[in-house]
């Protein structure tokens, strides 16, 4: 009988090894801590979610809000802006009369332009009179959304305040 000789060659592993199982590990946990990284610098540094600069004593004041509301409201003040092309960009004018259509031209008005999710954005304006109860002021806005607040006071108390959202062409 003859002799067969049989050769056995080692394979090289193609299988999974325990090294490439942490190496996968790694990069699979590092991607996602790298991502969460990324994604918590872009929400701390774009908006902090806060309306208020101190929430909690705006909570306490708005008794006081209301009273000055209905305050407001029996005075029954009819208040009209306008917001006009003006050389060298826009400019806002208010026209404010008391109940009996006299105008009132011993105010001082200011109007906020408040963007409605970045406060960074907000252009406050101050109202100079123009004469017969009303009030101009250069509006630095671009085009958007905006809330436009107009506030008028005598001394220190607010006697009108209000707040609209337009929408700027």
């Amino acid at each position: 009988m003859s002799e067969i000789a049989v050769r056995q060659t080692r394979r090289p592993a193609h299988g999974l090894t325990g090294r490439m199982v942490l190496a996968i590990v790694i990069a699979f946990f590092g991607t996602v801590a790298a991502v969460n990284g990324v994604m918590i610098h872009y929400a701390l540094s774009t908006f902090r979610g806060e309306v208020a600069a101190h929430p909690y004593e705006a909570g306490l004041a708005f008794n006081r809000e209301i009273a000055a509301s209905r305050a407001q409201n029996e005075r029954n003040w009819t208040v009209e802006a306008r917001l006009q092309n003006a050389p060298g960009g826009r400019a806002l004018e208010v026209s404010m009369r008391d109940s009996a259509g006299a105008p009132i031209s011993d105010l001082q008005v200011t109007a906020t332009f408040a963007a409605p999710v970045d406060a960074r954005l907000d252009r406050r304006v101050e109202l100079t009179p123009i004469g017969e109860g009303r009030y101009s002021g250069a509006a630095p806005v671009l085009p958007g959304s905006w809330d436009l607040e107009i506030q008028s006071r005598r001394a220190d108390e607010v006697l009108f305040q209000s707040k609209n959202r337009i929408r700027i062409e």
